[in-house]
């Protein structure tokens, strides 16, 4: 005797399922939209277009002058790295901005991290050797409307900002963004 309420024969189950890569490509169009829109809320205070200037004294005391740096690199995007000595996730990003600067225009703005002799030994000890301006009020992150450390401004050769992103962000992401907005 058969059963009236059998599950259907197999071959008429797996046309009603969808392929296994369907479903994680949306899961992962999913996660991408989720990711993105994240970025683009966090950095909803960041100025557009030109980049805000400031200038300042570099660890190693040479004057900085954001539209000079610019000037000094035609043709090529540069990274300006907010980071901070307390900031755990900054200590993971250290490599990778390592890594950019040796191809990369790169200076970093250290945020609430102590006068300059102590970011200075600071950076000694870590051995980071990146042009370095001292934020101990955070008012450069503050112009830039940045909320918080690690932040990463791209700017174009035109110098415009092109790309701001906040928390961790890979070595190869970096250069893409950097390479994207020489373009």
């Amino acid at each position: 005797m058969s059963d009236p309420v059998a599950s259907p024969p197999p071959a008429e189950a797996s046309q009603n399922k969808s392929p296994r890569w369907r479903r994680w490509l949306l899961e992962g169009l999913i996660f991408l939209a989720a990711f993105v829109a994240f970025q683009l809320w966090q950095a909803r205070s960041t100025p557009r277009g030109p980049a805000p200037p400031f200038a300042g004294q570099l660890l190693d005391g040479q004057a900085f002058d954001l539209a000079t740096w610019q000037r000094q690199q035609p043709g090529k995007a540069g990274l300006l790295y907010f980071w901070a000595e307390w900031c755990p996730v900054c200590k993971t990003t250290a490599g990778n901005v390592t890594a950019v600067a040796k191809d990369w225009p790169v200076t970093t703005i250290a945020v609430q991290s102590g006068l300059g002799e102590n970011v200075a030994r600071l950076m000694q000890e870590s051995g980071h050797t990146w042009p370095t301006l001292v934020d101990p009020r955070a008012a450069i992150l503050k112009q830039y409307g940045l909320p918080g450390t690690p932040s990463f401004i791209v700017i174009n050769p035109a110098g415009d900002i092109r790309f701001v992103s906040v928390g961790y962000t890979s070595e190869l992401g970096l250069r893409l963004r950097l390479w994207w907005a020489s373009l």
